[in-house]
């Protein structure tokens, strides 16, 4: 049996779906039975509690030979940190108590680093927590940014007709397409052909600027003009409070901006064939312009 954290979301749905069309047994943890009803009817078996309670965690990871585990953005919750703490504590005393042998763990690029990364940071926390764990075989993805978080420059494109973060806009950076995240994490699952504390990093098809993604995104919703600008981190912390996000959340995130801008949210591999995944961000502008005309993802 495999157990699916964050099966709602974007790379653990495809996890899911992808161990699901082989047969395999798979329990899907979300904090809403209505939003696991696509996967049970795939034929998954549904665990609704908080990936925060180590005891719930440790009956949903109870008989389980692999588990993909991740640790979700709350970033509405008032300390970001200790959410991320908390979450993995849970993970790692599920997969130790429950006696689980392989496990894959969604991780970041950049997490080389234990400090000026923000949110990064707690998933290397998590990383060592779970590489500290005897008894289990652990690989570590740590992906580039996710194309899907363009999703959220919706609003602002609509609004103002820009692009905006507090990012540099000429630097390259790894853009990577969560299904591509997901189904990699899956065939390792299937395979099972890692074995001690391990690290891969998914780097998407190449390096992106926020300029160039602007041109590829804006060309995809007939805005050939849409450009990028770079917000001064004041005005991002004004703009990510007034969208919900905790005084915590907002201050982690800008560390990571900063921290990206300063070249330390980098992929500290070569680029290979191993760590290129294939969805270019040409490919993803096509989704992109479905879900800004209204459509689903």
């Amino acid at each position: 049996m495999y157990v699916v954290t964050g099966a709602t979301g974007n790379t653990g749905r495809v996890v899911a779906e992808s161990l699901l069309a082989v047969g395999k047994d798979v329990q899907v943890v979300g904090r809403s039975e209505k939003r696991l009803d696509l996967l049970v009817a795939k034929g998954a078996r549904p665990f609704v509690g908080s990936i925060a309670d180590a005891q719930a965690m440790s009956i949903a990871f109870s008989g389980a030979v692999g588990a993909y585990c991740m640790i979700p953005p709350r970033f509405e919750v008032p300390d970001f940190r200790a959410w991320q703490r908390a979450v993995g504590e849970s993970l790692a005393a599920a997969v130790h108590g429950a006696g689980v042998e392989y496990v894959v763990f969604l991780s970041s690029v950049g997490a080389q680093h234990t400090e000026g990364v923000g949110p990064i940071v707690g998933l290397r926390k998590e990383e060592d927590r779970l590489n500290a764990l005897e008894g289990v075989s652990v690989l570590n993805l740590r992906a580039g940014f996710f194309m899907e978080n363009f999703f959220m420059q919706i609003g602002a494109i609509r609004g103002t007709g820009i692009m905006g973060l507090p990012a540099r806009g000429d630097i390259a950076f790894p853009l990577i397409a969560t299904k591509d995240i997901g189904e990699y994490a899956a065939e390792r699952l299937l395979n099972m052909d890692f074995t001690g504390k391990s690290t891969r990093e998914l780097l998407g098809p190449r390096d992106v600027t926020l300029d160039e993604a602007a041109g590829v995104l804006g060309a995809a919703i007939g805005k050939d003009d849409l450009k990028y600008v770079q917000f001064p981190f004041e005005d991002a912390e004004q703009a990510l409070l007034g969208l919900g996000f905790s005084s915590s959340s907002v201050s982690g995130l800008l560390e990571m901006y900063r921290g990206l801008n300063d070249g330390l949210v980098v992929a500290a591999e070569e680029r290979s064939a191993e760590n290129t995944t294939p969805t270019t961000l040409e490919e993803f502008a096509h989704v992109f312009a479905r879900v800004y005309g209204g459509g689903a993802q």
